[in-house]
């Protein structure tokens, strides 16, 4: 296993382990954050645990011209039950992220420091946020990471029915 310096590095991922973790330690500076992104690696840990750096041996990836949106959801979206909007309130998403409670799921990966690193990369217009809302309550958002021709979709959350499927369709 790699452990990170402060040296802005990280060894190929092609030196990952079965799991997928590429190295350990560091920190979530911007720049690190960047490199990491660039290089097909992302933080991803609990609060006790150091930094581990992940680069799994498979991915989704969805090619847009190749969503299909169901009739149900398009009927959902045209109803125009919920407004969207970019990047209006990035923190707010990301804590709902990080509080919404999810079945069969004990705790955050995101944590305080995460918090921080991304509202930083928000700062600097590499985090993006897609906020989707209901009566003037945000009832859906996700967040991630835009890299120009890819996006990383870090975490997404949802207050009511549907309403993290139209922020991912808003995405797309």
């Amino acid at each position: 296993m790699y452990f990170l310096s402060p040296e802005l590095y990280f060894p190929p991922v092609r030196s990952a382990s079965p799991e997928g973790i590429v190295a350990i330690g560091g920190d979530l500076s911007p720049e690190r954050l960047l490199l990491a992104y660039r290089s097909g690696i992302f933080p991803w840990f609990e609060d006790d645990e150091p930094i581990l750096w992940w680069s799994p041996p498979e991915r989704m990836v969805l090619f847009l011209d190749e969503l299909k949106i169901s009739k149900s959801m398009r009927n959902i979206i045209n109803r125009g039950l919920f407004k969207v909007t970019f990047n209006t309130c990035f923190r707010d998403v990301i804590s709902n992220c990080r509080d919404i409670k999810r079945d069969g799921q004990q705790g955050t990966w995101i944590t305080d420091d995460m918090t921080e690193a991304y509202c930083q990369m928000h700062e600097l217009g590499y985090a993006k946020s897609i906020e989707v809302w209901q009566d003037n309550e945000l009832v859906g958002g996700l967040y991630g990471m835009d890299m120009g021709q890819i996006f990383c979709g870090e975490s997404m959350f949802s207050k009511v029915p549907n309403a993290s499927k139209v922020a991912f369709i808003a995405l797309v």
